[in-house]
């Protein structure tokens, strides 16, 4: 008798264990990978969300709700803004931009007056499923986007 070799398993990263979840997420909810209202339109608006709550945190020095030393703060956050994005294979995408009481707050990854994002749904992508560090991460916003995202404000993100 010839022993039977059994097929080699491949381990799966925590990225893909991660979308892989997300899969079935969708199937159950009856969501679509694409479209309209998919999962790739709603990923793609949670992290960039995510992203600009990360670059205010960055540039008020802490996060929401924390206060300062004195219990007094010259500069806080002030709600949001709406603002609809278009992106290459998504579409156009609703977001809310976190604003300032004092209108310092210049965003990045989303810059003021900007309606069009080239490359997002590549940075999705890789964020979330190529395991990249956050040099390379950083790297890879500086050279779709021209934006500087310190490698602390994506590993807050991821």
């Amino acid at each position: 008798m010839t022993p039977t070799k059994k097929p080699e398993t491949k381990a799966r990263s925590a990225e893909q264990e991660a979308a892989l979840e997300l899969v079935r997420m969708a199937k159950e909810k009856g969501l679509d990978l694409t479209g309209p209202n998919g999962l790739l339109k709603q990923f793609t608006k949670t992290v960039l969300e995510t992203a600009l709550d990360e670059e205010m945190t960055e540039h008020l020095g802490r996060v929401k709700h924390e206060k300062t030393k004195d219990g007094r703060a010259a500069n806080s956050r002030n709600g949001t803004t709406v603002k609809t994005v278009t992106t290459d294979s998504v579409g156009p995408v609703t977001i809310e931009v976190p604003r300032d009481r004092d209108g310092s707050f210049e965003p990045v990854i989303v810059k003021k007056r900007q309606r069009r994002l080239s490359g997002v749904d590549e940075v999705v992508l890789s964020l979330y499923a190529r395991g990249l560090t956050t040099g390379e991460i950083s790297a890879h916003f500086r050279e779709i986007h021209g934006a500087s995202v310190s490698k602390e404000t994506v590993s807050r993100i991821t």
